[in-house]
């Protein structure tokens, strides 16, 4: 969680709502007391990140080998 001031809310909006759009739970406080939570609207497509699988996924080298119970079909 993520607290800021009103003012420096104005200041950095844009920095503010990316890390929402990261996950990050961001308050938004007057005189240090919470009065507003930023949340990201549930209908937005969460940010996909690419390579998240990278070795994950394990093909073995006989992967396209046929199998022997369909011999008699080749």
């Amino acid at each position: 969680m993520h607290q800021v001031n009103i003012h420096q809310a104005k200041t950095n909006l844009s920095k503010l709502i990316k890390r929402v759009q990261d996950g990050e739970e961001v308050i938004i406080a007057k005189d240090n007391k919470p009065i507003v939570k930023l949340v990201l609207l549930e209908s937005q497509k969460p940010v996909r990140q690419l390579g998240t699988a990278i070795g994950k996924i394990i093909i073995s080298e006989d992967f396209d080998k046929p199998l022997e119970e369909f011999e008699e079909y080749m």
